[in-house]
């Protein structure tokens, strides 16, 4: 049996699929079975997936005979055919270097309580040009579930895409069914979720590539407002579940209020009013936000 399940989801990334695919083939560590998703593309995916069809790492691939509509519906299917004691979600529009399995296998395996093993990651723009990219203080580290979430998976979201992170699958099961409700921050909602049954390791080595262009999940989803409707969800749900304390979820509250007030004019009107009702909603004992202009948020924050 393969040591990892290498689960690829596409639709419509027909330009990135080759490089996607040679990158998980080329790795340094060979002990995987790669698992090929399409969810009813209507580009050319299918043709470019079709001469990975007799490659010996690839175990399965799957057309849907209609789009699924959900990444995580996705997810979920891919797991149920994997069989290696780790899953790796190599999202279909990212790349990597050759040394990012490798990475990611010894640092779960420094610690046999850990659930997630991570690594840094570049965002670039579809001409490759580097947005931002994440760092860590140290090179390899492991951190307690519970304290993770707190830390990393609060203010700020460490691991922001599921292409930088190795995780059990056996843990997979006590993931809630919520997960497939989610459109937007299912991935969020998952890595909270499997801190709660383990340990998480960190690479500080910059081995992923997320590429952020007009056809990804996110863009839509910032578009519609969805995004808020989504984190302030979870938000409330880590103070509720007492994962977060009072401070931590003001402050990521704050932070949410702030980034809507620089883009609500372009959120459709029946958004704005649900997301104006959320955030009516704050559990916080403090001031309210809504009350707040931006300008009084900000002199809070200091």
């Amino acid at each position: 049996m393969p040591k990892v399940s290498i689960i690829v989801p596409n639709f419509n990334h027909a330009p990135y699929l080759k490089q996607r695919i040679d990158s998980v083939l080329n790795q340094t560590y060979q002990d995987f079975e790669l698992i090929i998703m399409d969810d009813f593309s209507t580009d050319n995916s299918r043709d470019i997936i079709n001469h990975y069809a007799s490659c010996s790492k690839v175990s399965n691939i799957i057309y849907n005979e209609k789009n699924s509509g959900n990444t995580f519906k996705q997810w979920k299917k891919g797991v149920s055919l994997a069989v290696g004691d780790y899953i790796w979600i190599a999202e279909s529009d990212d790349w990597c270097e050759p040394t990012l399995l490798q990475t990611l296998v010894d640092g779960i395996e420094k610690d046999p309580n850990c659930a997630i093993s991570y690594c840094q990651s570049y965002c670039v723009t579809k001409d490759d040009n580097i947005r931002f990219q994440s760092s860590h203080n140290k090179l390899s580290e492991i951190v307690e579930g519970k304290t993770y979430i707190q830390q990393y998976l609060s203010v700020p979201i460490a691991i922001f895409n599921a292409s930088m992170a190795l995780w059990k699958r056996d843990l997979f099961h006590l993931i809630p069914d919520e997960l497939t409700s989610f459109k937007f921050c299912g991935d969020w909602y998952f890595w909270i979720n499997l801190c709660k049954h383990g340990n998480v390791h960190i690479s500080g080595k910059l081995l992923n590539y997320f590429r952020k262009h007009e056809n990804d999940v996110s863009g839509k989803a910032y578009q519609s407002g969805l995004n808020f409707i989504e984190e302030l969800k979870i938000i409330s749900w880590l103070y509720q579940d007492s994962l977060i304390t009072e401070n931590i979820y003001y402050k990521a509250f704050k932070k949410k209020y702030i980034e809507y007030w620089r883009v609500k004019t372009t959120i459709p009107k029946d958004n704005r009013i649900l997301i104006k009702a959320l955030f009516r909603q704050s559990l916080s004992t403090k001031t309210s936000l809504i009350k707040l202009t931006p300008i009084a948020i900000f002199k809070t924050l200091k």
